[in-house]
C-alpha cells in the first residue's frame, strides 16, 4: 500500500506552529470513500488510511517505510520568507506617518 511523507503545514486559523515540526507518515487509500445514506458520514473500507505515524525527521520517516516494504513519496514543504518591515509593527502607530493608515 503506497504512502506519503510530509511535515504538515500550520493551521490557517492560528499564527502558532503547533503540530508542524515533526514528519508524517500517511497511507493514501485504493478505494474512493462512500457516503453513508442514513447518517451521511464518509467511510472507506480500508481501515490503513485511518493511520497517521508521526517521526522527528524524514530519515526516520524513510527509515520506517523501507524497514517496512512501504512503497512511500516523500512532498518537502513549501518554505515561506519571512515578512519583516522597515519599520516593523510600531510603525504603525508612528506620529511622523505622511500617509493615513487604515485597514
Amino acid at each position: 500500500m503506497p504512502a506519503r511523507i510530509y511535515r504538515p503545514a500550520r493551521n490557517a486559523m492560528s499564527s502558532g506552529m503547533a503540530k508542524t515540526k515533526q514528519w508524517v507518515l500517511e497511507y493514501v487509500s485504493d478505494t474512493a470513500r462512500e457516503v453513508d445514506p442514513l447518517m451521511g458520514w464518509t467511510s472507506n473500507e480500508d481501515t490503513q488510511a485511518q493511520v497517521r505515524l508521526r517521526f522527528p525527521t524524514k530519515e526516520a520517516a524513510l527509515e520506517y517505510a523501507k524497514d517496512n516494504g512501504i512503497d512511500a513519496t516523500v512532498t518537502e514543504p513549501h518554505r515561506r520568507k519571512a515578512n519583516v518591515r522597515k519599520g516593523g509593527y510600531g510603525d504603525n502607530f508612528a506620529t511622523n506617518r505622511r500617509q493615513v493608515w487604515t485597514h
